[in-house]
């Protein structure tokens, strides 16, 4: 039995699938099955079953699932001792959304970094994984929705970000047809953009995914249907005449950007900094006005990703 394996058990019990395990550790499906089949032989149960389209614990899995997550999360903390012990440098490990990933978080941790030595990695994850990445300490700090009141587990959700959704059209008027054109994060019905699409019930065959959030709107520039978009995003767009605003009913729509962590006594020393350097004038400035973002031959297309194991 191994932290590999304990860890694995962790994320299928609380993600729901091997996929999306498998997806979260950057890892194949049958890597995650062989780790699964170790445990069930260690432990001489099934641990956790297929019941019709849902995983279900059997009640060995049930006793296990708090066990191996205190486990796990003792198992980050000797990690993180022992780094410090090296003298290696920090590690923080930061997650969002495929659209905050693509153009904030890069340039804020760059930010962030300057003067300081401190391992950063980012990666995407749906809203639904966030809470259990950063509870189960395969991640130090998510950036996105409000994730205080899930009840799974104890998490700290602060305000970082205001700003206002709308919808981005060609530069011409309203297009003809209005396919509704979004990046990875359109597909997650818990994102800004999910729940815009659903709240306006948009239809399936009406929703284009394209892999970035910048390829979606250059599609709408030209003319191939509406986005979904941050407004600060957009507004550099929006001044060169690229792209219009169009208002809908739902829109312009206030959102906030929080970033989750654990409880203060449980956070890591880089994600107290990190967290504290996220409420300054210089975040602030960064994600206000992030610059281009990352190029679309780097940006990591698929939405339940994350780019550690």
């Amino acid at each position: 039995m191994t932290l590999t394996q304990l860890g694995t058990f962790v994320l299928v019990a609380r993600l729901g699938s091997v996929k999306a395990a498998a997806d979260a550790l950057g890892v194949s499906e049958p890597a995650v099955s062989q780790a699964l089949s170790a445990l069930r032989q260690q432990f001489d149960d099934q641990l956790i079953v297929r019941a019709g389209s849902v995983m279900q614990l059997t009640p060995a899995g049930g006793r296990l699932l708090p066990l191996a997550s205190k486990l796990v999360s003792l198992g980050a903390d000797a990690q993180a001792a022992v780094r410090s012990g090296l003298g290696a440098p920090e590690e923080l490990r930061v997650i969002a959304s495929s659209t905050i990933i693509e153009f904030v978080v890069p340039p804020l941790l760059e930010a962030f970094t300057k003067g300081r030595i401190t391992d950063t990695s980012a990666g995407v994850a749906a809203s639904g994984e966030l809470p259990v990445l950063v509870g189960n300490r395969f991640a130090d700090v998510a950036i996105g929705p409000n994730l205080a009141n899930d009840p799974g587990v104890e998490l700290v959700s602060e305000p970082v970000f205001r700003t206002q959704l709308v919808v981005a059209g060609p530069p011409g008027g309203p297009p003809k047809q209005w396919n509704w054109l979004v990046g990875p994060s359109g597909t997650d019905p818990g994102s800004d953009c999910g729940r815009l699409l659903r709240k306006m019930k948009v239809e399936d065959h009406r929703i284009r995914v394209y892999p970035s959030q910048t390829a979606a709107w250059a599609a709408a520039a030209d003319g191939a249907g509406v986005a979904p978009a941050p407004a600060h995003l957009v507004c550099a767009q929006v001044r060169r005449g690229e792209l219009r605003i169009l208002p809908t009913w739902a829109t312009p729509a206030e959102t906030t950007w929080y970033a989750t962590t654990l409880m203060p006594e449980r956070r890591s020393p880089a994600a107290e900094a990190f967290l504290h350097f996220l409420t300054g004038a210089t975040a602030l400035r960064v994600m206000r006005e992030p610059g281009s973002g990352l190029p679309p031959s780097r940006f990591r297309p698929p939405v339940y990703v994350t780019l550690w194991s």
